[in-house]
């Protein structure tokens, strides 16, 4: 792995809206390509250790604010779902001259998922890495992070205040001293009140999202299972299951069906690690991927 400092070079993408998605290159764009997609209320600095972790490790890595998200623009017709996301994705692979690998964390491993079943005649990726997300995910782990997402909707009078609320959304972690990198998750308002970076119609546009209706959120996500196993299914290329042991949104069950619907896949579990997993324990997170893209990814 080169010691050699790499260079963050900040890339604006149009969608397949017009929208304009901010992202980041990392390393030799000659080299063999890695995207990036992060989760549900991140953004494109959620993988910043990684990115750089690949890149010396000889990669060429793509990071990208999905739309609604970090510095990417918001949607005015609110047209955020899985679809869109997954046509976004195939947005991002005209940018690269060969198939990359793909690591979706959970919204990011939906719409890879997605992006193939909506070319289901050919593989899109030389290899898929799914970060703590199954077709099936445990009712009460989601419950939780739709609570924490809408929760705060007039936002934060200070950055400890934030850090609060993480800190009680994840125990397991260690609450920062220094809180500047709250910074790159919030921004402040002419009121001085801190906000999420994401619009939140992200997840008032779709029922149940809201926190408020159980019954709807279980319906989604129950028809929304149905079609990412058949997603699922479709991937014949080398797959990476990658779960945090803490984790309260894939249980053992849900890692078993994706296991069976997708028989080559692997599967990791990380120590120390809930649904976050790769800002919760990157060192193992991270180390894991460039093994199995060593070991047994397309070139």
């Amino acid at each position: 792995m080169s010691d050699t400092a790499i260079e963050r070079r900040p890339v604006t993408i149009l969608n397949h809206h017009g929208l304009r998605l901010a992202g980041d290159e990392w390393g030799d764009p000659a080299a063999m390509p890695v995207l990036l997609l992060h989760g549900g209320g991140q953004n494109r600095f959620a993988w910043a250790t990684t990115a750089d972790k690949l890149a010396r490790a000889g990669y060429f890595v793509l990071t990208v604010d999905a739309r609604g998200h970090g510095d990417s623009e918001w949607d005015d017709a609110a047209r955020y779902e899985m679809d869109d996301m997954g046509r976004d994705v195939h947005v991002l692979l005209d940018r690269f001259d060969r198939r990359p690998h793909v690591v979706g964390a959970s919204m990011g491993g939906m719409a890879s998922m997605i992006a193939q079943e909506q070319a289901a005649d050919r593989q899109l990726f030389a290899s898929v890495t799914l970060v703590d997300v199954t077709p099936r995910m445990e009712i009460d782990g989601v419950a939780r992070i739709m609570a924490f997402m809408t929760g705060n909707p007039e936002g934060f009078a200070r950055l400890e205040d934030a850090a609060d609320a993480i800190a009680d959304y994840n125990p397991h972690r260690a609450r920062p001293k220094n809180l500047d990198g709250l910074r790159k998750v919030l921004r402040q308002r002419e009121d001085g009140r801190w906000h999420w970076l994401w619009d939140p119609r992200f997840m008032t546009t779709k029922p149940g999202f809201d926190g408020q209706d159980r019954e709807a959120l279980e319906a989604r996500m129950g028809v929304f299972a149905n079609r990412l196993h058949v997603a699922a299914a479709l991937l014949t290329v080398p797959t990476l299951l990658v779960r945090g042991a803490l984790s309260d949104m894939v249980s053992e069950q849900s890692v078993a069906e994706l296991l069976q619907a997708v028989p080559h896949a692997r599967f990791v579990d990380v120590s120390g690690a809930g649904h976050m997993v790769a800002g919760d324990n990157n060192e193992t997170f991270s180390a894991e991927i460039i093994a199995f893209l060593a070991a047994g990814s397309e070139s």
